[in-house]
């Protein structure tokens, strides 16, 4: 999934939006630009949760 967030974004607005995806949407950040105007884009990838075997 690829976010972007536009020049007058906060960094504390970014970082709730990314924490929101990643607590409830099961993403985790991989990849974060940050362009000369000030937009920034953020890439998150699902996070693989494995399951171990109960016997």
């Amino acid at each position: 999934m690829v976010v972007t967030y536009p020049r007058g974004t906060t960094a504390a607005q970014v970082h709730r939006a990314l924490t929101d995806h990643a607590e409830y949407g099961r993403w985790e950040l991989a990849r974060v630009i940050r362009y000369e105007g000030g937009a920034r884009r953020a890439w998150l990838r699902r996070k693989v949760i494995r399951v171990q075997r109960t016997l």
